[in-house]
C-alpha cells in the first residue's frame, strides 16, 4: 500500500513537472527530454520516442522529434520527414490512424512477421506500448512510444494506464508548443519580408546615390583611369561587380578599346584594342540592347555562330552587358560577369546595369564637350609652363655655375696634389739612383775579379730593398693618380653585368681585410640574400671601399674601437643602401664640404680628399641614384644611398 502511494505521488509530481516545463520551455525536443526523464522515474523507459505527424497533411509521414533507443539508431534527424509503412505494417502508423493506444508483445509481432509482412521499422521489441497524441478536435498530433527489449522489463496494466494519462498531458503541452512554434515562424517570415523591403529600399537609395556619382564624374578633376575606377565603385553599390570592364567604341577605326578592366581570373586585360565584331562586347553593340547570358545560352550563341571565341575568360556562371547609348549613338559597353555559382544575375540586375549604362553615356558625352574646353585651357597652361621651364632652366644654369665653381677648386689644389705625388716619386728616384750606383760598383768589382760571395749577397740585399721601396711608392703614386682621375668621373669602360649584392659585398669586404686587420672595428652586414642587380659592380666596389677607408682614416682615432653597419634592401625597382659608423662624426661646416674634391681633414696623414667626392659621382653618375648624408659630432656618419637595381642601356663612363 505504501509503495502504491509513493508511486502515485511520483505520478502526481511527474504530471506537475510536465505542466511546469510546458509553460517555461520553447523547444519541443528539450520539453520531450524532460518528459522522458520524468517518465523514467515511475517506470522502465530506456527506449522512448515521439513521432509528430506532418503538418502538411501527408499520410503516415512523421518527424521523429525525440528518439532514444538502446538498439536502433534514430531514423534521420528531427527535422526530416519519414514515410511510415501502412498501418497494418507499422504499429506507430496504426496508433496514428486509429487514434487508440496499442500494446504488443514480441510473440504478437512474430505472428505478423510470419504472415509475410514486416511489422514496424526497427528491431522487434519484447514489449511495445504506444499512445496517440490528440488535439482538442481528437485529431492525431503524433504518437508517443515506449518499449523494452528484454523480458525483465514489461509493462503492467497500471503502467499502461499511467502512460495513457501522461500522453494526454503531453498532448496538451505539445499543442501549446506547436502554436508557439507557428507564431515564431510567422514572426520569422514577417521579419524576412521586412528585411527584403529594407534591402530593396536600400538598393534604391544606393542606385540613386550611384546615379548621382555618375553624373558627377565628368565634373571631377581626375584622369580617365581614376574616373573609371570611381564608376566601378558606383556600380558596386547596386550590383555584385567583382568582374567588370568598360569597352569604348571608336567609329573612326571601327575598333573597341578596354580602358578599364578588373577580373578575378585574368589580372591583365586580354586585348587593350581589338576590331569591332570580336567578343561579346561587339555582340551587345550589334544588338543595341542589354544582354544576359549564362553558360548554356553563351554556348548556344557560340554554336549558332552569333559570337566568336571570347577574348577573355569565358568560364563564367553569369554574364551581362549593356550598351552605353545616347541619341542612337553607341559610346561603348559596360560588362559585369560572375565566376561564383552563388552570384547569378537576373533581369532586375540587367535593367539596373542598362539604366546606369545610359547615364554613363550622358556623362561621357558631357566629358567630351568639357574636354574640348579643357584643351584650350591646357594650351594656355602649356605656354605658361614653357615660360616656367625657361625660368627653371635659368635657375638650373645658375646652380650649374655654382657647382662648376666648386669643381674649380680642383685646379686650385693641383699644387697640393703634385706634392702628394712628388713625395713617392722622389723616393723612387732616390732608390733608383742608389741602385744604379750599386750596380756600377758591383760590375767594377766583377771586372776586377774582386767580387766574392759576400759582396754579391750584399748587392742582392740592396736590390731587394730598393725594389720594395720603389714598388710601395709607385703603387702609392698610381693609386693617387687613379683617385685624382676619378674627380672628373672618368670611369673605365666596364660593362653592366649581373651580380648578387650580398655576395659582392662579402667579396669587397674580404679584399679590405688587410686594412681592417689589427683594428678594433667590427663590420656588420645586413643585406637580403636575394638582391640580384644588373649594374656596375666596379662602382659599387669603389663606393664601399671609399666608405670603409674614410671611416678608418677619419672616423676613428688610433686604437679607438667602433662598428660599421651596412644595410641593403629592395624598394620596388630600387635598392636602398645604408652605411653608418659610430665614429667621431662631423660638424655642420665640415659636413657641407664633404663631397668637395680634395677636401680632407687629414692632409699629410694619408688623406687625399677624393674619396667622398668620387663616391658622390659614382652614385649620381653610373648608378643613376641619390646620396644623402647625416652626421653630428660624436654621433658617427650615416650615408643613405638609393639607386636602380637594373641599369638599362648604360655604360660606365
Amino acid at each position: 500500500m505504501e509503495s502504491r502511494l509513493s508511486r502515485l505521488e511520483a505520478v502526481q509530481s511527474m504530471l506537475l513537472e510536465i505542466g511546469q516545463k510546458s509553460s517555461s520551455c520553447t523547444d519541443i525536443a528539450e520539453f520531450l527530454q524532460a518528459v522522458h526523464e520524468a517518465l523514467g522515474r515511475i517506470m522502465y523507459a530506456a527506449n522512448f520516442f515521439v513521432a509528430l505527424s506532418d503538418e502538411g497533411g501527408r499520410a503516415n509521414a512523421v518527424r521523429f522529434v525525440y528518439f532514444v533507443d538502446e538498439v536502433d539508431d534514430a531514423p534521420f534527424n528531427g527535422s526530416e520527414l519519414v514515410q511510415l509503412p501502412a498501418p497494418e505494417d507499422s504499429p506507430t502508423a496504426w496508433v496514428l490512424q486509429n487514434r487508440q493506444p496499442l500494446v504488443m508483445t514480441a510473440a504478437e509481432q512474430d505472428i505478423h512477421n510470419k504472415e509475410g509482412s514486416t511489422w514496424g521499422l526497427g528491431t522487434t521489441a519484447e514489449h511495445w506500448m504506444g499512445c496517440p497524441l490528440l488535439d482538442q478536435n481528437h485529431q492525431a498530433l503524433g504518437a508517443i512510444v515506449i518499449q523494452s527489449y528484454d523480458r525483465e522489463h514489461t509493462f503492467s496494466e497500471e503502467d499502461q494506464a499511467l502512460f495513457s494519462l501522461m500522453a494526454s498531458h503531453v498532448s496538451s503541452a505539445l499543442q501549446g508548443l506547436q502554436s508557439m512554434d507557428r507564431l515564431e515562424r510567422a514572426v520569422h517570415e514577417r521579419t524576412a519580408a521586412l528585411e527584403y523591403e529594407v534591402a530593396e529600399r536600400r538598393r534604391a537609395e544606393n542606385l540613386q546615390r550611384a546615379l548621382y556619382e555618375i553624373a558627377s564624374l565628368s565634373a571631377g578633376a581626375w584622369d580617365m583611369k581614376t574616373m573609371y575606377a570611381h564608376l566601378h565603385e558606383a556600380i558596386k553599390e547596386v550590383l555584385t561587380a567583382r568582374n567588370f570592364l568598360i569597352a569604348l567604341y571608336h567609329p573612326s577605326s571601327n575598333e573597341l578599346s578596354i580602358p578599364y578592366y578588373v577580373d578575378e581570373k585574368d589580372t591583365e586585360v586580354p586585348a587593350e584594342k581589338f576590331p569591332f565584331g570580336e567578343g561579346l562586347s561587339s555582340y551587345v553593340l550589334k544588338q543595341r540592347k542589354p544582354c544576359l547570358l549564362d553558360r548554356d545560352s553563351y554556348a548556344g550563341l557560340m554554336a549558332g555562330g552569333a559570337v566568336g571565341p571570347s577574348l577573355g575568360n569565358d568560364n563564367f556562371y553569369s554574364w551581362m552587358g549593356a550598351p552605353m547609348m545616347l541619341n542612337d549613338f553607341a559610346y561603348g559597353v559596360l560588362v559585369v560577369q560572375s565566376y561564383d555559382e552563388s552570384v547569378v544575375y537576373g533581369q532586375s540586375d540587367l535593367d539596373i546595369l542598362a539604366f546606369m549604362a545610359n547615364h554613363v553615356a550622358v556623362a561621357i558625352s558631357r566629358l567630351q564637350a568639357e574636354r574640348a574646353v579643357r584643351r584650350a585651357k591646357e594650351t594656355l597652361e602649356e605656354q605658361n609652363a614653357a615660360l616656367n621651364t625657361a625660368l627653371t632652366q635659368l635657375q638650373e644654369a645658375q646652380g650649374e655655375l655654382v657647382r662648376q665653381e666648386k669643381l674649380a677648386s680642383l685646379g686650385r689644389l693641383v699644387a697640393g696634389v703634385a706634392h702628394e705625388i712628388n713625395t713617392p716619386l722622389g723616393i723612387c728616384v732616390t732608390a733608383t739612383s742608389h741602385l744604379v750606383q750599386e750596380l756600377k760598383l758591383t760590375r767594377e768589382d766583377l771586372a776586377a775579379g774582386a767580387l766574392d760571395e759576400e759582396g754579391l749577397n750584399q748587392f742582392f740585399d740592396i736590390v731587394d730593398q730598393s725594389l720594395r721601396i720603389m714598388t710601395t711608392n709607385t703603387q702609392r703614386a698610381a693609386a693617387l693618380v687613379r683617385s685624382f682621375k676619378q674627380v672628373a668621373v672618368d670611369q673605365s669602360s666596364d660593362n653592366v653585368r649581373s651580380f648578387n649584392l650580398r655576395k659582392y659585398l662579402d667579396e669587397v669586404l674580404l679584399s679590405l681585410q688587410p686594412k681592417l686587420k689589427g683594428k678594433p672595428i667590427a663590420v656588420e652586414v645586413d643585406c637580403a640574400p636575394d638582391i640580384q642587380m644588373e649594374s656596375f659592380p666596379g662602382a659599387v666596389s669603389q663606393i664601399v671601399t671609399n666608405m670603409v677607408v674614410n671611416s678608418l682614416v677619419h672616423g676613428f682615432g688610433e686604437g679607438q674601437p667602433g662598428s660599421i653597419r651596412i644595410k641593403g634592401r629592395i624598394d620596388g625597382d630600387h635598392v636602398h643602401f645604408d652605411y653608418s659608423d659610430d665614429g667621431i662624426g662631423m660638424d655642420t661646416a665640415t659636413l657641407s664640404q664633404l663631397f668637395d674634391p680634395f677636401f680632407t681633414t687629414k692632409r699629410g696623414s694619408g688623406g687625399s680628399g677624393l674619396g667622398a667626392h668620387i663616391l658622390y659621382n659614382l652614385v649620381t653618375g653610373p648608378l643613376g641614384g641619390t646620396v644623402k648624408v647625416v652626421s653630428a659630432p660624436n654621433m658617427g656618419l650615416h650615408y643613405k644611398l638609393r639607386f636602380p637595381r637594373v641599369q638599362h642601356g648604360k655604360q660606365q663612363g
